[in-house]
């Protein structure tokens, strides 16, 4: 908001007014709530999986691959859910008893919540990819989108 719709929010009684310098733009990459026509258009936030599964630097692969389930990935991630690397297909596969660390692809690239599920879905066709890692501006995990989600919310949209 700009600092003189937020002094004019103060003159008509709006007591806890905050200029957001950083921007719409910062906001929405937190995944933080929208408004306005475009809200109504869902973002890669809202569609990300957030149980996606999560292990830690030094946990190992067995452990990894005996609780994910049907999952595909892993996504390493510290304490504060700063995501620091992936474990895909071919890395839980190893039949190696070596810790995430060792197996892992790190530095996976990432979108952020507020890019439209549209507009993720075309950045996926041209890159092949099933899925997308999801992440706020600093680094923490916020989910996963598969394919096969953007494409059900675009045929539902049609």
């Amino acid at each position: 908001m700009s600092p003189r719709a937020a002094w004019r929010l103060e003159t008509l009684g709006f007591t806890e007014v905050y200029d957001y310098v950083a921007g719409k733009k910062d906001w929405g990459s937190f995944g933080l709530p929208r408004g306005g026509r475009k809200a109504e258009v869902p973002s890669a936030g809202a569609v990300a999986r957030a149980d996606v599964p999560t292990c830690a630097l030094d946990e190992r692969l067995p452990d990894v691959r005996a609780r994910i389930g049907d999952w595909a990935t892993c996504i390493v991630v510290n304490d504060s859910r700063v995501v620091l690397g992936r474990l895909g297909r071919s890395a839980l596969r190893r039949a190696d008893d070596i810790a995430a660390e060792d197996a892992m692809t790190e530095g996976p690239r990432t979108r952020r919540p507020s890019i439209g599920f549209d507009a993720l879905l075309v950045w996926m066709d041209e890159r092949k990819l099933t899925s997308a890692l999801i992440t706020t501006p600093d680094g923490r995990l916020v989910g996963v989108v598969l394919r096969e989600d953007l494409e059900r919310i675009r045929d539902e949209a049609v």
